[in-house]
């Protein structure tokens, strides 16, 4: 157990109260360790609760029941005129995301720890000093300060006075037409919402697909369903200029030796988030960084041993799990340096909440290439399940990656309806290393969306099992 230095005002000292600054809170007081949180935003909670997951996923909720309302013919009902209140959408959405973030501050002010509200940057390695003129000490830091929405790749792009996801999530009403620059998460989310509450969406992509670490097939999936529903897709772009004319503003770009000129009433600024770390004199402290980035091992320590980092902020995932597991971990091992926990991302899980839904876990096909780990992959189309055509949801599929040897499950993607639960089978099955072998002969139930899980399975497993008979 850590023993408390009674040189320092606490044991540890938590920059940031986001999810993983609280999580390493609560896992550091739980341990029995002297902890204070500095948390110095306007607002408390952190991106997830505030600006990220939770507010972007009440809308694509919303998106999705207008979307299906507007289809309500194809089970025979009748709904003629669907249409819709953009400000009662965006209303709803606030008093859900002031329920969850008022939770956070009770949490945070529960009497567990510490909390003080004010910017905090390095003095030495072990006192912060606040905006507010005062200062700490402390024997050991966690650093989980986030991200904020990365600068423009061109300088032309702040004239336009383009919009953030931050901007975004604040709108009253929705553009008339939107172009989307970026091709991420964020890209694709608010590019499929906005184009189901009326917007003419344009979405300008620099890589050849939209979702770049995903594999090719789960991309290009995607990219055929925005097609469909009028999304413009441009991929393999080189963007060279931004501007405005009148009430209109537009970006230029390169795509397959052509010159494209595109205007539209609002442009979204989608290209990425930077770590959240130019104001906290890392240098001071003997933290590393690379570009704004604090390096960490894989015990979430920095450069300097007494500090660690957690979340956007040291990366090398924007994911929230993530960041809370990260937290946990650097807490963990501050109170117990003598059986230290390591992060591992084995089960690393990806989810775009699009529609259709997009989850993966663990090796994509890209990855196991570059890594020249050996793999067998299997699919199955969700317009030949059951299930999904009860449902008319018949876009995507889903596929399994397998160890050729042993059948062990590798990775899984999941391109379809409701992907982002489904590809919780797998991260179940990969967290026990089951092997397709054993996922095909556990029971699903029939008609249910989990039951596709079985096909890839069978395919990969009568595989793997004829290489190893002969």
């Amino acid at each position: 157990m850590f023993s408390r230095v009674n040189a320092f005002d606490f044991d540890v000292a938590i920059i940031g109260g986001g999810s993983g600054g609280y999580a390493a809170a609560r896992t550091a007081a739980g341990a029995g360790l002297h902890t204070v949180v500095i948390e110095g935003g306007k607002e408390i909670g952190g991106l997830c609760i505030l600006r990220g997951c939770m507010p972007t996923k009440a809308l694509l909720y919303a998106a999705d029941v207008i979307h299906l309302a507007r289809h309500a013919s194809t089970w025979g009902i009748r709904a003629p005129e669907v249409s819709f209140d953009f400000a009662q959408v965006m209303a709803r959405k606030n008093r859900m995301i002031k329920e969850f973030a008022d939770d956070r501050v009770r949490q945070i002010a529960g009497g567990k720890f510490k909390f003080i509200r004010a910017h905090a940057r390095f003095a030495d390695s072990h006192t912060l000093a606040f905006s507010n003129g005062k200062s700490l000490t402390a024997g050991n830091f966690i650093i989980s300060t986030g991200s904020v929405v990365s600068e423009p790749p061109l300088a032309q792009l702040k004239q336009t006075e383009y919009l953030t996801s931050d901007d975004a999530l604040r709108l009253v009403e929705p553009p008339k037409s939107l172009i989307v620059l970026g091709g991420g998460l964020v890209a694709t989310e608010f590019a499929q919402f906005f184009a189901r509450f009326g917007a003419q969406v344009t979405l300008v992509q620099r890589g050849e697909h939209i979702l770049r670490g995903f594999d090719i097939d789960a991309a290009a999936e995607l990219e055929k369903v925005f097609r469909r529903d009028g999304i413009e897709v441009f991929t393999s772009t080189n963007l060279v200029d931004a501007w405005r004319e009148g009430n209109l503003k537009g970006v230029t770009f390169e795509h397959e030796g052509k010159t494209i000129r595109v205007a539209a009433e609002a442009i979204l600024f989608a290209l990425g988030r930077t770590p959240n770390t130019s104001g906290l004199h890392l240098d001071k402290a003997g933290v590393t960084t690379e570009g704004q980035r604090i390096v960490t091992n894989p015990q979430m320590q920095t450069s300097a041993p007494h500090i660690y980092a957690a979340g956007d902020c040291t990366g090398p995932h924007e994911i929230v799990h993530i960041a809370i597991q990260q937290g946990e971990i650097a807490a963990h091992n501050i109170a117990h340096p003598g059986r230290t926990r390591r992060i591992d991302y084995r089960l690393l899980t990806h989810v775009v909440f699009t529609d259709p839904q997009i989850g993966i876990v663990g090796l994509t096909e890209k990855e196991a290439r570059a890594r020249n780990v050996p793999w067998l992959a299997a699919s199955h189309p969700f317009n030949d399940h059951g299930k999904s055509l009860i449902m008319d949801a018949q876009d995507g599929f889903v596929k399994l990656l397998a160890d050729p040897k042993t059948g062990e499950i590798l990775g899984g993607c999941c391109v379809g309806p409701l992907g982002g639960e489904l590809i919780h089978e797998i991260i179940a099955a990969m967290a026990r290393r089951m092997t397709v072998h054993e996922l095909a002969a556990m029971p699903h139930y029939h008609p249910t969306l989990a039951e596709i899980w079985t096909y890839p399975a069978e395919a990969l497993a009568g595989q793997i099992r004829v290489e190893q008979n002969l």
